[in-house]
């Protein structure tokens, strides 16, 4: 049902050859970091991950004012979409209500850094990032200078944990060439206690 649900995306990307609904792409990928960042994960964490962005086009960033403010109502509002989303298809699957709840704590992003399912889940998201996503990020923003870089890098690292950290400098995910020495950077500043 959750790829049903992304296969609706009307926006398309391609990948190795192959044309995706965006979204369902996305879950996919997800779904593939988890496997590769926590093998044992169970169900719970499985749906949660692929249901990340489900039907994310349903809530456009342009729908919020272009300010901080509104990218962070944008935000808040996208959370509390997915996890409603993914709740009424946990229902019809016919999923127990502590089940449905604990798989909407974690796409709704409650509890980061107490909540160990909700941690997981934007480890996976902040490695998915940096894999697949940071170098057409970078792409698009050609006005960004260093200084903006190591913000962004920055914002999404410290949602991640320690043990995501370590994978992705152990040379488990593929990181962007042109910006492996500002991910590093970044690391380095979290270690050294500067951020």
């Amino acid at each position: 049902m959750i790829d049903a649900a992304n296969s609706e995306d009307p926006n398309w990307e391609t990948n190795e050859g192959k044309d995706w609904p965006k979204e369902l792409l996305y879950s996919r990928r997800m779904s593939d970091m988890l496997e590769r960042y926590a093998p044992g994960a169970d169900d719970a964490m499985k749906l949660a991950v692929s249901a990340q962005h489900i039907q994310r086009w349903k809530s456009p960033r342009s729908d919020y004012p272009m300010d901080r403010k509104g990218y962070l109502q944008w935000r808040t509002g996208l959370n509390k979409f997915h996890a409603e989303t993914i709740a009424i298809l946990l229902v019809k699957a016919g999923y127990e209500k502590e089940f449905i709840a604990r798989v909407t704590q974690a796409v709704g992003k409650k509890s980061l850094k107490t909540n160990p399912d909700t941690q997981l889940l934007e480890d996976v998201a902040g490695l998915v990032f940096f894999e697949h996503y940071l170098v057409d990020f970078s792409d698009r923003h050609p006005e960004y200078n260093e200084q903006k870089w190591i913000d962004i890098i920055r914002k999404i690292w410290n949602k991640m944990s320690c043990r995501a950290h370590q994978y992705a400098l152990s040379g488990h995910i593929k990181l962007p060439d042109s910006l492996v020495k500002l991910i590093k950077k970044v690391a380095s500043l979290n270690t050294s206690g500067s951020y």
